[in-house]
């Protein structure tokens, strides 16, 4: 990379900030890496029944499965977030597609154990953990003023996965088989994602001046007149509960479908479908949460999400299905990366490296939670309604904490404001 290069990506975007040109490859650069990352585990959701055929027909293998490498990759990313800290992103990034790959061939080569190590040890714990939440840390240190756009962008990862992969995934399984289609996607991903690390992820940008852009907290000595590890608590307790019925959908969406004799190629269309909504509504959810606020902009989400997840209890119609899975993902698009700029808002910069992969491990442990969850719960009902309502349960809660802590936000703005 030569110097002119740098330069023109350097040039400030205004007076005050750290945002330049720079900050946007950088955030561009790791939306494509996320994509390829998050779509390893995606596999196995397009080749659930395929996968839980060769298992004597319990879905709660593949499901377990897919579980594991959200499990996995939320409970490594605390230790992978200091480890970036040390050595820098850039590493701990090529690392975890290394990983990701060698998962990939493990599941595809051996029987239900592998599977689960694959996906739970090394997609997960040792690959998406080196990716995920130190990228979210890494971006969001290249901005100040579009902080939550920016935030928002590279959450798209996995929506961004679903909407391009899915359909294509649906297809090579088709004509190679779930194994195969690993194998080769393992291959793909680092080819890809090694060189797009190495050139892009260097050295952070220099601290902003005082002048303009979002102001950042020094210290935490009460949250809405909580202690500061009540509030987090709450955030990360929150956080779980959205996720379990976030992930319902995602993760057995072509398998409700083929259910209800859609074919499998429409069920990952429709998948895409509402990834792709989810990729157009993070981007919307973004500019809303710059204007809002973080902790208002999870409220909104939660509450769009439990309404459109009960329209999956509602309709069974094939183009019913294709309506409620756009607006399905338009609504829960937003949340997580609301969480991640609600703690960049009401904590310190100096924290955020323990605090964003701790409150991604709680999310991460609910999308596991639901994944599984949904594929038990079927297993022994026989049908996909009572794990919906079980996650309309959860999120019924989720709205009560967010709701509570978003009153008391409120209330103590009217103080300051008053003062």
């Amino acid at each position: 990379m030569n110097l002119r290069w740098e330069m023109a990506f350097s040039e400030p975007a205004g007076t005050g900030t750290i945002e330049t040109r720079r900050s946007w490859l950088v955030a561009w650069s790791a939306l494509g890496i996320l994509c390829i990352s998050l779509g390893a585990p995606l596999i196995t959701v397009v080749a659930l029944k395929p996968i839980a055929a060769e298992f004597g027909n319990i879905r709660s293998v593949p499901s377990l499965a897919y579980s594991l490498a959200w499990l996995g990759s939320a409970a490594g990313g605390i230790a992978m977030g200091l480890i970036a800290e040390r050595v820098g992103v850039r590493w701990t990034v090529i690392f975890g597609a290394v990983m990701i790959a060698a998962g990939l061939v493990l599941s595809s080569l051996g029987g239900r154990i592998e599977l689960y190590i694959g996906h739970g040890l090394f997609i997960g714990l040792l690959g998406n953990a080196g990716i995920n939440a130190p990228l979210y840390v890494y971006v969001a240190r290249w901005f100040d003023r579009r902080r939550g756009t920016a935030l928002a962008l590279i959450a798209s990862g996995q929506a961004a996965a679903g909407t391009v992969l899915a359909p294509v995934f649906g297809h090579t399984i088709g004509w190679f088989g779930w194994r195969h289609t690993m194998q080769i996607y393992a291959a793909f991903a680092i080819v890809l994602i090694i060189p797009l690390a190495f050139l892009i992820f260097r050295q952070l940008p220099r601290a902003a001046s005082n002048l303009g852009g979002r102001r950042e907290p020094t210290a935490v000595v009460a949250v809405f007149g909580l202690r500061p590890h009540t509030a987090f608590a709450l955030l990360c307790l929150a956080s779980f509960l959205c996720c379990v019925p976030m992930a319902m959908p995602q993760g057995h969406l072509v398998a409700f479908c083929n259910d209800l004799g859609i074919p499998v190629a429409r069920g990952s269309t429709m998948l895409s479908v509402m990834l792709a909504f989810g990729f157009m509504g993070r981007q919307l959810w973004g500019f809303v949460a710059d204007r809002i606020g973080g902790l208002r902009t999870v409220l909104a989400g939660s509450a769009c999400q439990i309404v459109t997840m009960t329209g999956f209890l509602l309709t069974q119609d094939e183009a019913g299905l294709f309506v409620v899975a756009a607006t399905f993902g338009l609504g829960f698009s937003g949340i997580i990366p609301a969480y991640v700029l609600a703690l960049r808002e009401l904590f310190p910069a100096r924290e955020a490296s323990w605090r964003v992969p701790s409150l991604l491990l709680c999310s991460g442990s609910g999308m596991a939670a639901g994944g599984w969850l949904a594929g038990a719960i079927y297993d022994y009902a026989g049908f996909y309604a009572a794990a919906f309502a079980a996650g309309i349960i959860a999120n019924l809660a989720n709205l009560a904490i967010i709701g509570a802590l978003v009153v008391r936000q409120s209330r103590f703005s009217a103080i300051v404001l008053a003062r």
